[in-house]
C-alpha cells in the first residue's frame, strides 16, 4: 500500500455491532479490537477514513414493520438514537466532515480534504448517496481498505460499487474485521472476490502494509 490508500469503515454502529442492537450481526462484537487497531493505525499514518453510516427515518424505504430481510429490515439506526452511534473503536473524530444522505449542500473539495469523513445513507448501498461516487473520484485512491458490517449486505454493496466505478482499484477486504449475517454466504462472497482480484487480508497484514509495525 502507498500514500494513495484510504480506509472505508462500513456501518460499525451500535444497532449492528452489539447483541443488544436492533439488528445485530452475529459475531460482530468480536471484531471490535481489530476495528480499533485499524482506526488507530489509519490516524497514526495520516490515512483518510471514510465512515459510512446508516442514517434512517421511520418512513425510509428500507424500514418495514414486516421486513423481508432482503430489501427491507426492521427499524434500525434511526436518526438521533443511540443505536445509530458508532462504537468507541470507530467513532469519527470530532472534526470529521459530515455528508447527509441526500448529499445536499456538500462542498466536495472541502470534504475530500478532511482526514475523516462520515458518509450517511438511508439505503444499504453507500453509493445511493449521490456524493459517494464523486467523493471516491476526488479522493483518487490507489487502494481502498474495506471493513465493517454486514459482509454480504453493506460491505458487498461497497465493494461492488467500487469495482463498478474503477475496475483497476486495489480493493482490500479485512477478513478478521468483517462479520456476516450468514457465515456460509460470507465465505462464498470472499472466495468470489478473490477470484475477481480483490485482496482478502488480515488486520495484521494490513497494518504491516501501511507500516504500522509488527502485528500484536
Amino acid at each position: 500500500m502507498t500514500g494513495g490508500t484510504i480506509f472505508w469503515d462500513v456501518d460499525t454502529q451500535v444497532d449492528f455491532m452489539l447483541p443488544s442492537g436492533c439488528l445485530p450481526v452475529p459475531g460482530a462484537v468480536t471484531i471490535l479490537p481489530n476495528l480499533g487497531r485499524l482506526t488507530a493505525a489509519a490516524r497514526a499514518a495520516g490515512i483518510t477514513i471514510v465512515h459510512t453510516a446508516d442514517d434512517h427515518e421511520p418512513h425510509d424505504a428500507e424500514i418495514a414493520a414486516d421486513p423481508d430481510f432482503v430489501e427491507t429490515f426492521p427499524p434500525h439506526c434511526l436518526r438521533g438514537t443511540s443505536g445509530a452511534d458508532r462504537l468507541p473503536e470507530t467513532a469519527a473524530a470530532p472534526a470529521a466532515a459530515d455528508i447527509p444522505p441526500d448529499g445536499d449542500g456538500v462542498d466536495l473539495a472541502a470534504v475530500s480534504a478532511a482526514p475523516e469523513i462520515v458518509l450517511r445513507k438511508n439505503r444499504f448501498d453507500a453509493f445511493s448517496n449521490p456524493v459517494a461516487a464523486p467523493l471516491l473520484r476526488a479522493l483518487a485512491p490507489e487502494t481502498v481498505v474495506v471493513y465493517g458490517v454486514a459482509l454480504e449486505i453493506c460491505d458487498r454493496y461497497a465493494v461492488e460499487g467500487m469495482l463498478a466505478l474503477d475496475p483497476r482499484l486495489d480493493i482490500v477486504v479485512v477478513e478478521d474485521a468483517v462479520a456476516a449475517l450468514d457465515p456460509v454466504r460470507g465465505a462464498e462472497l470472499l472466495a468470489d472476490w478473490r477470484r475477481r482480484g480483490v485482496r482478502v487480508l488480515s488486520t495484521d497484514q494490513v497494518l504491516l502494509e501501511i507500516g504500522a509495525g509488527a502485528p500484536t
